[in-house]
């Protein structure tokens, strides 16, 4: 889970700044769409939730990371002296 949080963190905070944006299939079949994505606080708010998708996820992996314990060793099982 920790993994798709972060790739999908960055690809929301990236996406609305490339020109793939602004050239998509949505956006030239809804011309009022188009405009609505080129719009800057759109595209800030769509990377601000990218902004919070990253950190939700690298706070995750975090966890999990520095979570794990070094278990202390075993005692060995006492022999009885019978082969």
């Amino acid at each position: 889970m920790a993994a798709y949080l972060v790739e999908a963190g960055l690809l929301l905070m990236i996406a609305p700044w490339t020109a793939s944006w602004q050239r998509n299939y949505f956006g030239a079949m809804l011309p009022w769409l188009g405009a609505w994505m080129a719009n800057e606080f759109v595209r800030g708010g769509i990377s601000g939730v990218g902004v919070l998708t990253l950190v939700a996820g690298l706070r995750d992996l975090n966890a999990v990371i520095f979570s794990r314990q070094a278990e202390p060793p075993r005692p060995a099982a006492p022999t009885s002296g019978v082969v």
